[in-house]
């Protein structure tokens, strides 16, 4: 594990434990998930859409499910542009 991860995963410990969490949380995937909406709409998008996976994890959702409905939305956006060339 890198210093980077390390730091990461301290960071994730102690914001649940303020927050009284007790779920495990999959940093590589939040922040793929992140990366993902980063780089397909603004950088603003990603702290929003992890926010919104939180949400519908809250309501039972798998991580698996939130990636692929983000995935999906993505590939939406993706299809509808113009392409550029």
């Amino acid at each position: 594990m890198s210093d980077h991860d390390s730091v990461l995963q301290a960071w994730v410990f102690e914001v649940s434990q303020e927050l009284g969490l007790t779920v495990e949380t999959d940093v590589e995937t939040l922040l793929d998930l992140a990366g993902t909406a980063a780089h397909a709409v603004v950088r603003p998008a990603a702290p929003l859409t992890t926010f919104l996976a939180g949400a519908a994890l809250a309501q039972g959702r798998t991580l698996e499910e939130v990636v692929a409905a983000v995935e999906r939305v993505v590939a939406a956006r993706d299809s509808s542009s113009p392409d550029p060339h």
